[in-house]
């Protein structure tokens, strides 16, 4: 079966059941209404012949359907088919959630991924059925959607914030695509929005937008915020069972779990980093993985107590793939309490003015000297912010993942384990395995688990690595 083609028979039994488990996979359109729906909308079940099935928003979107403002698509987990590939189109959708389309071109994502941009389309079109330029204004139609149905956020604020130039291009796309404007859709929004901030307390920077993140279930929330809770950066970062929080670009963010979605609280001085923000929090809580498919692979090895004790496990991800790096190059042969500590030394003494994990420009140019370091630590940071710096390695999803593997590996000072810890969170390789975790060994020691067993493993082991993490 092609990457365009869906059993129809498959898809349409999946529709009929209203299946969670196909949420995010593919949309259903309907001939005689024109509207594309998730597989668990509510509304009656059309009849086959008036069905089509698309892989993507932006293939139904190009095909002339648009949205339903009833299961509304815009808050579909993402399909993790592409949300775990490596390739090309897997490493350019990612670039598109994070804005490159919007601030660079696609001739600027194309350059990303150092291809043509003529080749970037034809990959596009046969993968998906729409190019790079059509995905990125579903992208952009969709986060308008959510804002306009969710927050208070003023209409031009909102243009901005899903990536439009101006609101009269905003208007115009909106009528063109949805068949009304963004002041009808709100007129008509089925829910409330509210404001986060008690009106009543005093301005102290940006008001707090709320948005859902909406996930695939089941979902391991315990897990998830004990994992961030424990490698907390001081003065960057605050978590506990029930919250995480954090500097951004601009501003901060709250993440809250709710029984199903994540509360996502973010105050930025510009809402043009909402795209970005909130596709850095999906990856960040690993939103999108496969429960079923990771939890029936690995429940069928030695791994199947620890599986069944965990439904839901899911592998942290990081915001930034820089200042993942650098936990990494940290943590190695210390406790994870003392990489903390360390991190935060780091971060008093180097993070910019509002807050954020200093850049590699910034890195390079701190003096990390009497801050616990030893002196190969501290000239391994120093190469790995200059050769980030110098663009000769990408840890945000443009560089291929083996290729930026391979070049960590070149860095004096980083072996297997810190380039298997890099690839696991930031890369974001199921597959991923940091070999030579003292933890990892002792665990599968105590369980009777022979080295070899991990290729059985394949290709999940990030996420048996967590559940041996986990279980100690």
């Amino acid at each position: 079966m092609s990457p365009l083609e869906l059993d129809f028979d498959s898809c349409y039994r999946a529709v009929s059941a209203r299946d969670a488990r196909f949420d995010g996979r593919f949309y259903t359109a309907v001939t005689t209404t024109r509207i594309y729906c998730r597989p668990i909308c509510p509304a009656r079940t059309p009849a086959s012949r008036n069905v089509r099935f698309y892989r993507h928003a932006a293939s139904a979107e190009a095909a002339g359907f648009r949205p339903c403002k009833r299961c509304r698509p815009e808050l579909s987990p993402g399909d993790p088919g592409w949300d775990l590939r490596g390739d090309l189109v897997g490493r350019a959708l990612r670039l598109i959630d994070d804005g490159a389309a919007d601030e660079q071109g696609v001739a600027g994502l194309a350059r990303r991924l150092h291809i043509t941009e003529r080749h970037l389309h034809r990959l596009f079109v046969a993968e998906l059925g729409a190019g790079p330029l059509a995905v990125a204004r579903t992208k952009r139609l969709l986060l308008a959607k959510q804002l306009l149905t969710e927050t208070v956020l003023p209409i031009t604020d909102v243009a901005f914030a899903a990536g439009f130039g101006s609101v009269r291009q905003f208007n115009a796309t909106m009528r063109e695509t949805y068949g009304f404007t963004p002041s009808e859709l709100r007129a008509t929004a089925g829910s409330r929005p509210v404001a986060v901030r008690d009106p009543g307390a005093e301005s102290a920077g940006p008001a707090p937008l709320r948005l859902r993140l909406h996930r695939r279930e089941p979902y391991d929330v315990d897990g998830v915020f004990a994992f961030l809770t424990a490698r907390a950066i001081p003065g960057l970062e605050s978590a506990d069972p029930t919250s995480y929080a954090r500097a951004v670009p601009g501003g901060t963010i709250t993440l809250t779990p709710r029984p199903d979605h994540v509360a996502l609280d973010v105050a930025v001085d510009d809402t043009r980093q909402l795209a970005r923000v909130v596709a850095r929090c999906r990856r960040l809580l690993d939103l999108d993985a496969d429960p079923e498919a990771i939890s029936e692979a690995l429940g069928r090895t030695s791994l199947g107590p620890l599986v069944a004790a965990r439904p839901g496990l899911r592998v942290p991800g990081t915001f930034d793939g820089f200042e993942l790096a650098v936990r990494a190059v940290v943590g190695q042969q210390v406790s994870v309490a003392g990489a903390r500590t360390l991190l935060g030394r780091i971060v008093a003494r180097a993070a910019a003015p509002d807050g954020l994990f200093p850049a590699p420009g910034h890195l390079l140019e701190t003096d990390l000297t009497g801050l616990g370091l030893t002196g190969r630590r501290i000239t391994t940071l120093k190469e790995l912010a200059t050769r980030i710096t110098e663009g000769h390695l990408d840890l945000d999803g443009g560089q291929d993942p083996a290729e930026a593997v391979a070049a960590l590996l070149d860095v004096p000072g980083i072996g297997p384990w810190t380039a298997g810890y890099v690839a696991l969170r930031a890369l974001r390789d199921p597959d991923a395995w940091p070999a030579g975790d003292l933890v990892l060994r002792k665990r599968m020691a105590a369980l009777g688990i022979p080295d070899d067993e991990t290729e059985r493993w394949r290709p999940w082991r990030a996420y048996a690595a967590l559940h041996l993490w986990s279980s100690s």
